[in-house]
């Protein structure tokens, strides 16, 4: 792999970052440690991410290929030297399992165990299933603006770039078992191999015991499936490692200074190492992520099909939301499903109109400079997301033009063109509504006290004169909600109104748990139909509407 360049860092810029408590900044500086005590092989710093193409990609890829680059980009910034990112697809692992979304499956049930990169394509596409799932990676990747390099197993293990690391695996071949063999089960002990052999006759990935393994060769002699011995050499893609000793072996065989994982492999971290170690090589520093959760806290699983797909958020929200997502605590398990998607586009876009205000070192904590690596774009976001959800639960609008009469009523100058993201935004709130936030609303009728509280705010709303701000409805919103019981006693001892006040408002009039500023939702929505829904709640329209 050639070394590609690197442009100069402004001194002030590196500065700042080697104090960032960003955690990209903080995994790169240990990076930058490690490397300082010993050098890395290249004259660049290598960052992997593996990706098993027995299935398409999916939203893990994605944030392990977007987290390992907001690292890489962290690094870049306290480090002179170059990066590369190597996405490895092993390609070569035998197909186990027919997928349950693909078509032709009788043709992959004939071709089980075989690599995955022999294995036909079953929608006749491509040369292999490896092949047609290599493709969606790179597209997957490259329609997200990823700088990386693809490798496949299958060419590195035929094209001999991973001889070398082969034949030295069978010169150590008892010290990575030693290693591997304490990990297993008595009866899976005996007939462990770290080797794979491919058989010569069925072409399949076999795992069998090595009846002997000849370093001086650089052969392995085992017993075919018809029970015939086989000695085929470890180089030239006859033979592969385990998915464990493989880890370990590319680490020593590459170079790799860097490689994140989720926590599932966590305990494997020591084999990892310690095989990469016997091979000759330094083992990269590690970082381990938690896992996501559905919305039962159960763990995400393909088979499964619980958790949210990479077409299934984008459908409601724009990439950048899945960053920001992608960011935030990547060290905490976190439940991921289609209720988190509005926070995590506002919360996109608080930060994002924050950055231009910061100074420099808030800047570099900013998700949206490790989002955007370095250069967000600066987006003047009049509305919030859930502001357009409420408002298209409320106004009935079903389409972007609908929507844009009432953002354009509480900001003039807002125009889709003026404001591209507003306008994507109105289309994903659309969706987003009528598929989720509309089968799930439950309005209720108010009762005596909470009808008298909302006749009272609808007779404070029309006291305020024309083109209030949201401020100024909000200070109305709160002087009503002032009375029993929902009062609450500040810390100045001063007496405020708790959330008991909003949630009834919430509950009542739009029929939902939480909800937005209801002073800004008023200015958007307008004083006057607010007025108008108030009446419609006391008179049990909503709820008789929604039944």
């Amino acid at each position: 792999m050639s070394s590609p360049s690197k442009p100069s860092v402004d001194p002030a810029l590196r500065a700042a970052a080697l104090e960032s408590k960003a955690w990209p900044f903080e995994e790169a500086r240990k990076l930058l440690k490690r490397i300082e005590k010993r050098q890395t092989r290249h004259d660049y710093i290598l960052f992997e991410t593996g990706y098993g193409p027995s299935g398409l990609p999916h939203i893990g890829t994605f944030g392990e290929v977007a987290r390992t680059t907001m690292i890489r980009r962290a690094f870049e910034l306290i480090s002179d030297m170059p990066t590369k990112l190597l996405c490895f697809s092993d390609d070569m692992d035998g197909m186990r399992k027919v997928p349950d979304n693909v078509p032709n499956q009788q043709l992959l049930q004939d071709n089980l165990h075989r690599p995955l990169t022999v294995v036909p394509d079953p929608f006749e596409e491509y040369e292999s299933f490896g092949h047609h799932n290599n493709a969606m990676l790179r597209r997957f990747l490259d329609t997200f603006g990823f700088d990386y390099e693809f490798a496949s197993a299958t060419e590195y293990y035929k094209s001999g770039k991973f001889d070398e690391i082969l034949l030295r695996a069978c010169e150590r071949y008892q010290k990575i078992m030693d290693i591997m063999l304490p990990t297993l089960g008595e009866e899976r002990r005996a007939t462990y191999s770290c080797f794979l052999p491919i058989s010569p006759t069925s072409g399949r990935v076999l795992y069998v015991p090595m009846k002997d393994v000849n370093a001086k060769a650089g052969t392995v002699t085992f017993a075919d499936e018809d029970g015939t011995d086989i000695t085929l050499p470890v180089t030239g893609g006859n033979v592969k490692l385990q998915w464990k000793p493989d880890f370990g072996a590319r680490w020593a065989a590459l170079g790799v200074d860097f490689e994140m994982y989720g926590k599932d492999h966590q305990t494997n971290t020591p084999i990892y190492d310690g095989i990469c170690r016997a091979l000759g090589g330094h083992a990269p520093e590690h970082y381990v992520y938690e896992l996501f959760l559905d919305q039962n806290g159960e763990k995400i699983s393909k088979s499964k099909g619980n958790g949210l797909t990479i077409d299934e958020w984008l459908t409601y929200a724009p990439t950048e939301s899945l960053a920001m997502f992608m960011f935030q605590k990547p060290r905490t398990a976190k439940r991921m499903y289609f209720d988190v998607i509005p926070r995590a586009v506002d919360e996109y876009f608080q930060f994002l109109n924050a950055f231009q205000r910061q100074e420099l070192k808030d800047q570099l904590s900013n998700p949206a400079w490790h989002i955007h690596a370095g250069n967000p774009p600066e987006a003047d976001m009049p509305v919030t997301f859930a502001l357009l959800l409420n408002l298209a639960a409320v106004a009935n609008a079903e389409t972007r033009d609908g929507l844009w009469a009432f953002i354009q009523r509480y900001s003039p100058d807002t125009t889709p063109e003026t404001h591209p993201h507003v306008d994507q935004l109105a289309g994903f709130a659309l969706r987003y509504f009528e598929d989720f936030v509309r089968p799930a609303k439950q309005y209720r009728q108010a009762t005596g006290e909470e009808a008298d509280a909302l006749r009272d705010l609808s007779a404070r709303l029309a006291q305020l004169p024309a083109g209030s701000t949201p401020q100024d409805i909000q200070s109305a919103i709160y002087d009503v909600g002032r009375r029993e019981p929902y009062t609450k006693q500040n810390k100045d001892g001063s007496v405020g109104v708790s959330l008991a006040w909003f949630n009834t408002l919430y509950e009542i009039l739009l029929g939902e748990k939480q909800g937005p500023r209801f002073g800004s939702f008023v200015a958007l929505y307008g004083i006057e139909e607010t007025r108008a829904l108030i009446e419609r709640a006391l008179s049990g329209d909503l709820v008789r509407g929604a039944a």
